[in-house]
């Protein structure tokens, strides 16, 4: 008991309240995912190894989803949110506590893992096949994922100067479409960001072509999966590709005319310039030709004396597009909204809590943040037209999902007083009455 004292009364604090819940959104998030059978259809392909429970593979996977996707990203959470009652109404059961949900994710295996991966793509899938989309956009991008202790595979990495894992991330997005996560794969931290993609895209594309045949992908990516391998996937599974490539001497040579008139242009305007272009181009480890487009970009000499680290540069990226430099190159730069997403899942569903001992349970982890991720673009779909649609998942919770309510149960009911005074209270309940 607290007490604080205000116009001359005082204030009497207690943690008392009957049935109070921080989470009335939760509700929303059960009828997602109860509508897309989300958290079961992973949970059918985890092999149950253990002798008894009171908890069933797919509670205690809801149970984390929707802990990860409220805030409440760690195990321990749970021995106080157990006795939460909307929680429990949420699960329509106790809740399993953290031993119990430790145990379950050192108990999934890497065969495990990868039938989840192959769900997580159906999912992506299954949400455009009443509508086929013209096109899919698959961005593949590698983060750092800072560890602390003696983790399995935990390696000092020189390209992000921690110990860390280097989780390899895809999302994908449909005609123009927020962007959906298709894949999660947690790497040791020696791991190259380039390293298995190949075999990643692959798998993906496959899997995407075999039920949407008549829809055209396109792949993005940035310089650290510059490779011949990853070319030669894309042009053998015949899907398009602007992947950038760092420069090299040749490249320069072949991009010294442009980058003069470049110089000129802003020479005679004073402004920054940027001028595009085109060239076949061959490495020694290629097996072909391919079209790189360049940019060639002059700054002004104010610009690069406030910043001596700005200088005039070339950018490159290798495609197999026809069409105008300039326009494959914007289409090429927005791939810098995969970098949102993976911020989104790094700072709003705290991928990074991969804190286990064991790698596979930590690889279970960063699956449990994509299902989560997957559920709140499920949730998005609901918002359509409203002003949180193109909101983040930290926004969306805390606006709409965190709404403290009062949780009453009688004999023939479950009652959840919301807020009146809450200002996205009115849609709370539309969406839940639909």
């Amino acid at each position: 008991m607290s007490r604080l004292r205000t116009n001359c009364k005082p204030i009497v604090i207690q943690a008392t309240a009957p049935n109070v819940s921080s989470d009335g959104g939760l509700l929303v998030l059960k009828k997602v995912n109860l509508r897309h059978k989300l958290t079961s259809r992973f949970a059918s392909v985890i092999l149950d190894r253990r002798a008894c429970s009171d908890h069933t593979i797919e509670k205690m996977l809801t149970q984390r989803v929707y802990g990860i996707v409220m805030g409440w990203e760690d195990c321990n959470d749970f021995d106080a949110l157990r006795r939460d009652l909307l929680y429990q109404v949420a699960l329509d059961s106790d809740l399993a506590s953290q031993p119990t949900l430790s145990r379950l994710e050192n108990a999934v295996s890497s065969e495990d893992l990868d039938r989840m991966a192959d769900v997580l793509v159906d999912v992506f899938v299954d949400r455009h096949l009443a509508k086929p989309p013209k096109r899919i956009v698959l961005d593949i991008d590698a983060t750092d994922d800072p560890t602390h202790g003696r983790q399995e595979f935990d390696f000092f990495s020189f390209l992000y100067d921690c110990h860390c894992y280097v989780p390899l991330l895809v999302f994908g997005s449909c005609d123009g479409s927020p962007m959906e996560i298709l894949a999660a794969v947690l790497r040791p931290g020696s791991a190259h960001p380039g390293k298995d993609a190949p075999a990643l895209i692959r798998r993906l594309v496959e899997r995407i072509q075999a039920v949407l045949p008549m829809t055209k992908i396109l792949v993005r990516a940035d310089a650290g999966f510059a490779s011949p391998e990853f070319y030669d996937t894309c042009e053998d599974l015949k899907v398009k590709y602007l992947v950038c490539i760092g420069t090299n001497s040749v490249l320069e040579r072949e991009s010294a005319s442009l980058m003069v008139q470049a110089r000129a242009l802003r020479d005679e305007t004073g402004a920054a310039s940027r001028l595009f272009g085109a060239f076949s181009y061959a490495a020694g480890t290629w097996k072909k030709p391919r079209r790189v487009i360049v940019k060639a970009e002059a700054l002004p000499a104010k610009e690069k004396a406030r910043n001596p680290k700005v200088k005039d540069n070339a950018r490159y990226v290798v495609t197999n597009l026809d069409g105008e430099p300039q326009a494959l190159y914007g289409e090429y730069c927005l791939r810098g909204e995969c970098e949102n997403r993976i911020k989104e899942m790094k700072l709003d569903l705290v991928s990074g809590r991969t804190s286990c001992h064991r790698f596979t349970a930590n690889a279970f982890r960063l699956m449990l943040n994509a299902v989560a991720f997957a559920l709140m673009g499920l949730v998005r779909d609901l918002l359509a037209g409203h002003e949180l649609a193109r909101s983040t998942v930290g926004q969306i919770r805390l606006k709409l999902l965190k709404v403290g309510v009062i949780v009453q149960e009688v004999t023939r009911r479950i009652l959840v007083q919301l807020p009146p005074g809450h200002p996205h209270v009115p849609f709370l309940m539309k969406l839940l009455s639909n």
